[in-house]
This record gives C-alpha cells, structure tokens and sequence, in this order.
C-alpha cells in the first residue's frame, strides 16, 4: 500500500508549522511519501504529486489557529479566500458545493484528542483537499483521502502520536480497491 503525508510550511507571521514538523519526524517506510508543500493556492503542486506517486491512501495534515483538540475534517468546500480577497470564490467552477474525504476513521481512533470537523475553513488547507478529491473522484476514485487539522502550539509528540496512530489504522484495513 502506498501512502503519501503531506503537511505544510511556514505562512503569514509564523515561523513555524507544526505539521511540518510531524511529517518529517514520521519514520521512513519506502511506502510513504513525506512532502511539506509551500502554502501557496496552486492546484499542480497537489494534483502533480499525486499523479506521480499513484498514492492508495492520502493524509493530508494542516495547521489551524484555534481550538486546542486535533480536527479530523470531513469535508472539503468548494471556496478559497486569500489574504486580499473579502469574498471567497469557488476552487473549481460549477463543482459541488462540498466534496467528502473517503478516508473514514472510526470514532475509536479518534480518542479524547480529537474531534470530527465539518469546516476545513477557505485557506489553503481546504483548498488542498478540494483539489486533491476533485482529483481523485476523476482520476482514481478508489484512492482514500483524509485531513486533520493541528492546532498552532500544540504538543507535537501527541500530535506525531495520533498521525502515526492514524496511519497504523490505516495501513492495516484491506485495500478498498
């Protein structure tokens, strides 16, 4: 099974981000490909990668502002928001409004850390997924797809903790292919 986990660099003021970080202490596997992009709204730096790579499951991690407990997204809306706009515009014309993440992980796996969200926001967290599935849903629907959200200054051993937790789970399940 081929996995990929990507997170994401520093933006804004920040000089850090903590998915960043969580992806590259994930242990090496010739499985898994690691990758922090840029935060930059570019479609082809998300759907190039996984065209090349041909993942089975995805995970993408990024990093949000507030709230203390890691967010497993459920889906990804069809709006972005950069810094200069007021209002947010549609990631792909006359595409669904939403589109669902097809990495399901049961509520056992989300312990006392986590919460489902169904808000991944109109940065580029959720324009990174919307991308990817949009991608997936034509180009290879049976590939799963998953984001969580870590909060800013949030442990990282437990958030390395809960993605590798995660990433078990997942690896472990037959292929839904």
């Amino acid at each position: 099974m081929r996995v990929l986990v990507y997170g994401f660099g520093p933006y804004k003021q920040l000089e850090d981000n903590i998915t960043q970080r969580v992806v590259r202490q994930l242990p090496r596997s010739r499985n898994i490909k690691k990758i922090v992009f840029p935060v930059r709204f570019d479609k082809k730096q998300f759907t190039s990668v996984v065209k090349r790579f041909r993942p089975d499951v995805i995970l993408g991690l990024g990093q949000c502002s507030r709230g203390r407990r890691l967010r497993v997204e459920q889906r990804a809306a069809n709006k972005k928001r950069n810094d200069k706009q007021e209002r947010a515009r549609p990631i792909v014309r006359g595409g669904p409004r939403w589109l669902p993440t097809t990495l399901m992980l049961g509520k056992s796996s989300l312990g006392k850390r986590a919460k489902i969200s169904h808000d991944a926001g109109d940065y580029v967290c959720n324009f990174s997924m919307y991308v990817i599935l949009d991608y997936l849903k034509h180009h290879d629907p049976a590939a799963r797809f998953g984001f969580i959200h870590i909060p800013h200054g949030h442990n990282l051993k437990s958030a390395g903790r809960f993605v590798s937790r995660v990433l078990r789970e997942v690896t472990n399940r037959p292929p839904e292919r």
